[in-house]
């Protein structure tokens, strides 16, 4: 009988509903916060603009005193950072972009719209209260919350709390996920293969994605094929980890070891999963810590990590919204889908208003050349049937 394949949005499902959130807190600089998630909502103490100022380099005027083809004496000079006096009543004062708008002021005449005369100033245009003038919390006002918990910050982040004063701020601590990589065929580059040998390259490929979300990369290396070997390292990775990855070694093989000392140490659950590539993966525990059997294959790897494991890490990080951001795009392919949900390797192109999807010519699960080549996985449901200008969902690597 034939077994029955999971559906991959109900084991994703599955996995975020079980997920326990690490609580763990520390304070980072802004410096350092790049990347980490916020443990807490950010506030603002502050008005942002502080207070008003001008949004053009011109004439700080009271819109009330002046009329158009007027010609005013320049009572004051203002750049940034500096505060002017009170403007006098008739007289317009020299104004500069970012500078705080005088008292009895109310408009930013731009100096386009001026003429020098002598010692005055023509205005050529009509003053209307509020013109070219950045209110006083314009961005950002006292007790706004600016940045919420669970957000990862981004380099724009830190510009907009460096903003409101904040030199740095509290986030989840990055967890801590272990590399194990299971194999007497694996050999680290650059080493010379000998015959029946291949590179580790999964572990730099799993190390670079673990790395890019923020998290802290811990190598626990080749495991020799043994059931002692399997459960030391498994052991060690339970200490020091929050959650260890291992790729290859759950399946039914003689050699295959993981299954088992996860099953001794924890538990373990072996799914079949209805998506290609990557049909073989397998979650559960050793001795309480989340562990992922990820396939061998590299783009099998690739894949499973980024649909299905990614997103329970970022929630297991604290992280909000960890479900991967699909997108939606035109097919400039043709494709027959098979018995399962298939996410191939393709490229975004547009073209004009169109957004394209173009299709890496080999899609086997060991084309590792496949992943470099693109920057989306684009979803093709089972069954399928793919012609051009179909419109797809994809999300972009």
């Amino acid at each position: 009988m034939a077994v029955k394949l999971l559906p991959v949005d109900g084991v994703i499902a599955d996995l975020l509903s079980a997920v326990a959130p690490i609580q763990e807190t520390r304070f980072f600089s802004l410096g350092d916060a790049n990347g980490r998630y916020l443990a807490r909502d950010v506030t603002s103490a502050i008005n942002v603009p502080p207070e008003a100022n001008s949004a053009m380099d011109g004439y700080a005027v009271n819109s009330a005193d002046i009329v158009q083809d007027g010609r005013y004496e320049i009572s004051d000079r203002i750049p940034a950072g500096s505060v002017g006096q009170p403007l006098v009543a008739g007289t317009v004062a020299r104004i500069f972009t970012g500078a705080q708008i005088p008292p009895n002021a109310d408009a930013v005449i731009m100096q386009e719209d001026t003429e020098i005369v002598g010692e005055q100033v023509r205005i050529n245009t009509t003053a209307l209260p509020g013109k070219n003038v950045r209110p006083r919390g314009q961005d950002i006002c006292i007790g706004a919350t600016i940045l919420n918990r669970g957000r990862r910050i981004q380099p724009q982040d830190l510009g907009l709390l460096a903003s409101v004063g904040y030199s740095e701020v509290e986030i989840f601590r990055p967890l801590k996920i272990g590399l194990m990589s299971t194999g007497d065929e694996l050999i680290e580059p650059p080493n010379p293969l000998q015959p029946g040998q291949i590179y580790n390259s999964n572990h730099y490929a799993l190390s670079g994605l673990v790395g890019s979300m923020g998290m802290e990369v811990v190598d626990l290396g080749v495991v020799e094929d043994t059931p002692e070997a399997t459960i030391d390292v498994l052991r060690k990775g339970a200490e020091c980890c929050d959650c260890i990855l291992s790729t290859g070694g759950v399946s039914v093989g003689e050699e295959d070891y993981v299954k088992g000392a996860v099953e001794e140490l924890g538990r373990l659950d072996v799914w079949r999963l209805a998506i290609k590539p990557g049909k073989p993966l397998a979650f559960g525990n050793v001795l309480g810590t989340p562990f992922f059997g990820l396939p061998g294959n590299p783009v099998s790897m690739f894949v499973t990590f980024l649909i299905i494991a990614k997103p329970y890490l970022i929630a297991l990080q604290g992280g909000a919204d960890a479900e991967n951001k699909f997108l939606i795009g035109e097919a400039d392919f043709e494709f027959q889908a098979g018995a399962r949900r298939e996410y191939l390797r393709v490229r975004v192109h547009t073209d004009q208003d169109r957004v394209l999807l173009r299709k890496f010519s080999e899609q086997g699960s060991g084309i590792m050349s496949s992943v470099s080549w693109a920057d989306a996985l684009v979803e093709v449901e089972m069954g399928q049937q793919v012609r051009r200008g179909d419109p797809l969902r994809y999300c972009m690597l």
